[in-house]
Order: C-alpha cells, then sequence, then structure tokens
C-alpha cells in the first residue's frame, strides 16, 4: 500500500472516490423521486377511485329506487351495467398494484447491483491487501510496477468513460437544441402565415367595404 500511494497520488484516489460517492448519491436521490412520484400518481389514482366508488354508491342508490318503480328487464340491464363498472374498476385496481409493484421491484434489482458492486470492490481491496502483505521483498519492484500499471488502466478505463458520457450527452443536447430551433422556426412560420391570412381577409373586407359604398 506504501508504493501504491506513492505511485498514485493520494488526492486522486479522494477526488475518484468523492465522484463515486456523488453520483452513487445522485442516482439514489434520481430514484427517490421516481418512488415519490410513483407514491403520488398512486395517491391520486386511489383517490380517483374512491371517487367513482362514492359515485358507484349514488347510482346503486339511484338503481335501488328505479328497480322498485321498473320492471325486470330494467332492473337486469342496470345490474348488468353496475356488474361491468365494478369489473372495470377492480381491473384498474389490480393494473395500479401490479404497476406498483413492478417499480418497487426494479429499484430493489438496482440497489442490489449496486450492493453487490461495492461488495466486489471491498472484497477486491481486502484480497489484494492480504497478497501484498505476504509478499516477499524482491518482489516489491515487480508488485510496484504490477499496481502502477493496474491503476493506470483504471484510470484510462475512468477517462474513456468518462469521455463516452460526455460525448453521448453533448449528442444529446444538440439534438435537443436542433429541435427548439426547429420547433421555434415552426412557431415563427405559423405566426407569419396566420398574420398573412388575417391581412389578406382584412384587404378583402376593406375591398368589400369600399365596393358597398361606392355602390351608394
Amino acid at each position: 500500500l506504501t508504493n501504491c500511494t506513492t505511485i498514485i497520488p493520494l488526492t486522486f484516489q479522494t477526488n475518484i472516490l468523492t465522484e463515486l460517492r456523488k453520483w452513487k448519491l445522485s442516482l439514489i436521490e434520481h430514484h427517490k423521486l421516481q418512488m415519490k412520484q410513483e407514491k403520488e400518481k398512486h395517491t391520486a389514482h386511489v383517490r380517483q377511485l374512491s371517487n367513482e366508488m362514492e359515485n358507484l354508491k349514488e347510482l346503486l342508490h339511484t338503481y335501488e329506487i328505479s328497480i322498485g318503480r321498473k320492471d325486470e328487464v330494467v332492473i337486469t340491464n342496470l345490474t348488468q351495467a353496475l356488474d361491468r363498472q365494478k369489473e372495470r374498476i377492480e381491473l384498474m385496481r389490480n393494473f395500479t398494484l401490479w404497476r406498483i409493484q413492478h417499480v418497487k421491484a426494479k429499484q430493489e434489482e438496482y440497489a442490489n447491483r449496486i450492493a453487490d458492486r461495492q461488495f466486489r470492490t471491498a472484497l477486491m481491496k481486502k484480497v489484494w491487501a492480504a497478497w501484498r502483505s505476504l509478499s516477499e521483498e524482491k518482489w516489491k519492484e515487480k508488485v510496484a510496477k504490477a499496481c502502477q500499471l493496474r491503476a493506470e488502466d483504471v484510470c484510462v478505463q475512468l477517462t474513456n468513460d468518462y469521455e463516452a458520457k460526455i460525448a453521448e450527452l453533448t449528442a444529446s443536447l444538440e439534438q435537443t437544441k436542433a429541435e427548439i430551433l426547429r420547433l421555434h422556426s415552426e412557431r415563427e412560420q405559423y405566426e407569419d402565415t396566420m398574420k398573412k391570412a388575417f391581412m389578406r381577409g382584412v384587404c378583402a373586407l376593406n375591398l368589400e367595404a369600399m365596393t358597398m359604398f361606392q355602390g351608394k
């Protein structure tokens, strides 16, 4: 560890770990926000279903009053409509529950992947430290070179990954900007067309008014 820390600056390692922690916290906050949004949607949906149930209760009460006044055909039709409405609400409820469970399962799977990755990283560090502590003095130079090469490979890989991510985000940003410019252009063309059409309408009205006055 002494030779590795002399080759790789401690501040560089600290910066890498800090960036990884920030990225992890950002992902966790993002998924918490998604979970909050899903809960809000679920609450709104449950509220809507409750309102529909209240409306159905009122409808059922109305049906009960109508049942005493109408014949068996009307009673059968009302009962079938109520059953269909209940089935629809039950299907909507089951779909909402399935959707919530699906989101929770995806979040748990992602959390498990992150935890497994952290565990494997910590285990690799422990194995590396144990193997290096048992190595003999004559292998120090070779181990130091191996550490340097591995660190350089990791740095290059991290640099390539970050550059690829930055390029991807830059391309997405450029595409979004182009789309915004296209929409602005379409809006300006639409407004220009509307103005021209309005002016043509005004001119036509003026010509018609002048014709009428001249005729008089």
